[in-house]
């Protein structure tokens, strides 16, 4: 087997494997029942389609033109670099604009709240909506709670969305939707990106509450979940979203009840 031929047959090789990983088998990992029950092995399943695929692709090109081309191996590299920078370019934009996200929402922080005397690394939006969210600062993190939810939530149930949404930054799941975000905005044209994205969210927001089980118990974790649910706090909106086939959020309440 010639060069040419053995690069044209690892090129459609690498062309079919990103095929299968850019439709079938994100459609099948987004309809599947498991997840719920193995999020964080659901996780890193999204993280391999996403890695894998564009790999795949990448290399597909880039074979393919050196059968093509094999007297201009560099030549022959120019579109499967093109794409690679590409995807990086939006990965980089991506996460400077989160970083420069961050760092505004905490100074509107710092301007439009106050310390909570009750509890650390917290403070409190005067705001009759009810809010909760925890976002990175430095070493550490700041967990924002608004009145309105204080107000409409029993202590064990702040208790359970205060684990919840700390969760969300000692685990780091800003650096996963950021990634997933920039795949989707590469992509726009492309379904699956819009699903992995939406599927990732939902996941996140099942570790997250698998956190904060270990501290509260299920039922109180379903009731915050279920008071503050027309907001879109704890993630409801996000996991509604998640799938046509799969309603993510029911996944979620079935979980909470065994």
């Amino acid at each position: 087997m010639s060069t040419a031929t053995w690069d044209l047959s690892v090129a459609v090789l690498c062309a079919v494997v990103a095929l299968m990983l850019a439709w079938p088998v994100p459609i099948w990992l987004s309809r599947a029942s498991w997840p719920p029950r193995h999020p964080a092995l659901a996780l890193v399943l999204w993280q391999i389609i996403g890695v894998a695929g564009g790999l795949a692709m990448i290399g597909a090109l880039w074979l393919l033109a050196i059968a093509l081309f094999p007297r201009h191996p560099w030549l022959a590299g120019i579109p499967a670099a093109a794409l690679a920078a590409y995807l990086l370019a939006h990965l980089v934009a991506a996460i400077v604009s989160f970083e420069r996200q961050r760092r505004r929402h905490l100074a509107l922080v710092e301007l439009l709240s106050v310390p909570d005397p009750d509890r650390d690394r917290t403070r409190v939006l005067d705001d009759a909506a009810p809010v909760a969210y925890c976002l990175p600062r430095a070493a550490s993190s700041v967990t924002v709670l608004s009145r309105g939810l204080i107000e409409v939530l029993a202590p064990d149930e702040l208790a359970a969305v205060t684990a919840h949404e700390r969760a969300h930054v000692e685990q780091r799941h800003e650096v996963l939707l950021v990634a997933f975000r920039a795949w989707r905005r590469a992509l726009p044209w492309f379904p699956i990106a819009a699903r992995a994205e939406s599927e990732v969210a939902a996941l996140i927001e099942m570790m997250a509450d698998d956190v904060a089980r270990r501290s509260q118990p299920d039922e109180v974790l379903a009731r915050a979940i279920l008071r503050v649910a027309d907001s879109g706090m704890l993630g409801t909106a996000s996991a509604e979203r998640a799938s046509r086939r799969r309603d993510r959020m029911h996944d979620r309440f079935q979980r909470l009840a065994g």
